[in-house]
């Protein structure tokens, strides 16, 4: 997550008409401190018994794959990266190819 705290301005339109929500099976006083200490604009959600990992096919085992989907504002999945791919820069250009998609036009 610290690459998404990194790039966020580059991949996330600096947050402007865009959401920015990591789900995680982590407690969420765990989210919480862990994103207090990293100093990060992303937001987090606690999934701790994985009903939206399942809902979204993100689950490989009894853990939480890194999957990463970007969703339009109409709700519709615009990409799925299933396993995002962290150490790949190319994940990360796909996905700010991606976000841009769902942004209104200038």
């Amino acid at each position: 997550m610290e690459a998404y705290r990194d790039q966020y301005a580059k991949l996330f339109n600096n947050g402007k008409n865009v959401v920015v929500l990591g789900v995680s099976v982590d407690p969420d006083t765990t989210l919480a401190s862990w994103a207090r200490d990293q100093q990060t604009p992303v937001l987090y959600a606690s999934d701790i018994g994985q009903k939206v990992g399942k809902l979204y096919g993100a689950i490989s085992g009894k853990v939480d794959d890194r999957s990463l989907f970007v969703i339009d504002p109409t709700g519709r999945i615009v990409k799925r990266m299933q396993p995002f791919n962290v150490l790949s820069q190319t994940a990360y250009d796909d996905l700010e190819a991606a976000v841009k998609q769902t942004l209104p036009a200038h």
